[in-house]
């Protein structure tokens, strides 16, 4: 069995996984890190392997306590991966970027993919059907929209995710709802419109916290799956073992 790690900028999120199948799922902060591993290995005894990729400020020392009694595999830009990093930086990309790209080559073989992960950040990577990883672009996220307009603003409240009822706020929260909503789906939509201009056709991936909030309000249609990460953090150790 294998335990994937994903530590986030927000938070950290873990799977077990019994070869290719999702047996759990945890969410915890990073100050609950130890005592969440300790429960989940004594929980699933079987588990002979911890995966982790992170975008946080955790590092490989970190988990080394462990390896005395399982493997540690900390996924970096060293390993190996099925597509050809065309990134003019590759050195930057983060690794929950390429493992996503990992496991969008390996599920969804021989066509193009769009995957698009709303987390803290909202990330777009594009693989396409030759298996090179083009690139994509970065934006805030709807948590960090919300803080910003709390934070960088005198009055303007700090709110919790919610779609409005109406696209024309008749409130300021209606107006802050319907800004931060409605914006972030319309940038979706016209990513996947720039896309389609020029893909004549493709697959669009999408995960990370927000994905289903946003999956039904979205015009296109695509594969919601808000543990794709986890499941490409399994997959990108499996490709490596292999």
């Amino acid at each position: 069995m294998v335990l994937a790690i994903d530590i986030g900028n927000t938070r950290i999120k873990a799977a077990v996984f019994k070869e290719s199948t999702l047996i759990d799922v945890l969410f915890f902060d990073q100050k609950e890190l130890i005592s969440k591993i300790d429960f989940i290995l004594d929980k699933f005894e079987k588990i002979t392997t911890m995966v982790i990729a992170s975008v946080g400020n955790l590092k490989k020392t970190d988990f080394l306590k462990y390896s005395s009694k399982i493997t540690v595999f900390y996924i970096t830009n060293k390993d190996k991966f099925p597509f050809t990093n065309l990134y003019s930086t590759p050195e930057t990309l983060g690794i929950d970027r390429m493992v996503l790209a990992c496991g969008a080559v390996l599920q969804f073989p021989n066509q193009n993919r769009l995957v698009i992960d709303a987390g803290t950040c909202i990330t777009y990577d594009f693989i396409d059907s030759n298996n090179n990883y083009l690139g994509g672009a970065i934006s805030a996220g709807i948590k960090l929209r919300y803080e910003a307009l709390h934070q960088y603003t005198a009055k303007l409240p700090l709110l919790s995710r919610e779609y409005p009822e109406n696209f024309i706020g008749n409130s300021t929260h209606d107006s802050i709802h319907s800004g931060v909503a409605q914006g972030v789906i319309h940038e979706i939509d016209g990513f996947i419109a720039q896309y389609k201009e020029q893909y004549a056709k493709f697959i669009i991936i999408l995960t990370g916290g927000d994905a289903e909030f946003l999956a039904e309000r979205l015009k296109n249609t695509i594969f919601a799956n808000s543990n794709f990460l986890l499941e490409s953090l399994n997959q990108t150790f499996q490709y490596n073992q292999k």
